[in-house]
């Protein structure tokens, strides 16, 4: 049996050496599907929540504007993780957000009124997938000077795969349990996965001595940055890259985006049921996280090697066109069609942004700039399924919601027309705006 080593600063199978920046992709891996996708998944209790006839009743309006309020607030704290764990350190953003995911998980788990869903899972679940959506992938991105988007795809293609899992599995918990073991089994077991996967999450490379991945064998093994010093340099850099056009464009594509594909997933299996039956709403969801897996790995790795507008025009557009067929849709292969092509889209819409942030601007302090673009993409996620929601209450059908849906993820596609090429840097001597102590520092 080969000798296993998993000492931190090299982990070791037998003669062979692996980085520990794979090691936290590994981690990121797993923690980052555990705490994030349950918005996804409760999509699938939609329905449940709805029937009139059921504990509920709830109208799509009150249901929509729950999933509104946890992307809102997740989106307007998209910045503020990210200024924190650029500062402090992600290890403790990401602490803070496991105990508020244990909190939101077994609190929505007890709930009863409307009232109760729009603060346990909107609000309280909020600030845990803000923790780990800026945290963990800024975190991560940190570890690497090559093959980022091999690292990105993998924890993509884990996000993908775990949202797949966890809609089944809400499917089964709650039809088999209930609403109170649907909510608390994950909450439990996923809470403590997160607490165990933070305590061995590392900064960066040079808190145990060592180089990112990809680094040159020459390049110096920088010290552990101070706090005041990473404020000092976050702030700067901050300052430039918002003085170009790039900067804010990412954040209105992110917006549009979201704002168009989450009309589609929070109101997908309620579609499907009205034509069809839950039961195939789900089998058809899960066909869509399956496909979107596959492209969430391939589009950041292809981004990474060809240049990321293109990779994210192609996506864009996959993610728009397809939505039409929800109109004329009324028999399953022509849902699993839409699932299927709907899914390559939407799995390298969001996936290709780390790339396309190092692509702009090196290795600058993106942990903000990835904030703001999640804010974005949180208002996004927030505004689509209420204003979908409001639609199919006010016309009693989904159609306009649909429309919708298209005309949003249109406006994406055309604002990335408008992105510089990612050839070269958007702010390539910002740091030539630092005190000159803190550039002497490297």
């Amino acid at each position: 049996m080969p000798k296993v080593s998993l000492s931190p600063a090299g982990l070791e199978v037998g003669t062979h050496r692996i980085h520990p920046a794979w090691g936290m992709v590994a981690m990121a891996s797993i923690m980052w599907p555990t705490s994030s996708t349950v918005r996804f998944a409760t999509s699938m209790l939609v329905p449940y929540l709805e029937d009139p006839d059921g504990a509920y009743g709830w109208n799509y309006g009150l249901i929509g504007f729950g999933f509104t309020l946890q992307w809102l607030l997740a989106g307007l704290l998209g910045p503020a993780v990210g200024w924190m764990g650029d500062r402090y350190g992600f290890r403790r953003v990401m602490a803070g957000g496991a105990f508020l995911f244990i909190a939101g998980m077994m609190l929505t788990g007890t709930m009863t009124h409307w009232w109760q869903f729009w603060l346990y899972f909107g609000v309280l679940l909020a600030g845990s997938i803000a923790a780990f959506q800026v945290a963990m992938v800024a975190g991560v991105s940190i570890w690497f000077k090559k093959q980022l988007g091999v690292a990105m795809g993998i924890m993509q293609a884990a996000m993908g795969l775990g949202t797949a899992v966890a809609a089944g599995l809400v499917y089964v918990l709650y039809n088999q349990f209930g609403l109170t073991w649907t909510f608390w089994l994950p909450g439990i077991i996923g809470g403590a996965i997160l607490l165990l996967g933070t305590r061995y999450f590392r900064n960066e490379p040079a808190a145990i001595g060592l180089r990112p991945f990809g680094a040159e064998e020459g390049e110096p093994i920088r010290r552990p940055m101070a706090i005041e010093t990473a404020k000092i340099r976050t702030r700067v850099f901050l300052k430039q890259a918002q003085r170009t056009s790039a900067f804010w464009n990412l954040i209105g594509i992110h917006f549009w985006g979201c704002a168009g594909h989450n009309i589609i997933l929070v109101f997908l299996i309620a579609m499907v049921e009205k034509e069809l039956s839950i039961g195939m709403g789900l089998a058809i969801y899960i066909t869509l996280t399956v496909i979107s897996a596959i492209t969430r790995f391939t589009a950041p790795v292809v981004a990474d090697r060809t240049g990321s507008k293109g990779a994210m025009g192609v996506c864009f557009a996959l993610q728009t066109f397809p939505v039409l067929i929800l109109l004329v849709a009324h028999e399953p292969w022509t849902f699993f069609l839409f699932a299927v092509l709907f899914g390559v889209g939407l799995g390298g819409e969001m996936t290709v942004f780390p790339i396309i942030n190092r692509q702009y601007y090196g290795d600058a302090p993106t942990g903000t700039a990835y904030g703001w673009q999640m804010l974005g993409s949180g208002f996004g996620m927030a505004l689509g399924p209420l204003a979908g929601g409001l639609l199919w209450y006010a016309t009693d059908e989904y159609t306009s919601s649909v429309i919708l849906a298209f005309a949003l993820s249109l406006i994406g596609v055309i604002s990335i027309i408008f992105l510089p090429t990612t050839a070269r840097h958007q702010v390539p001597n910002w740091e030539e705006a630092l005190p000159p102590e803190i550039r002497a520092l490297g």
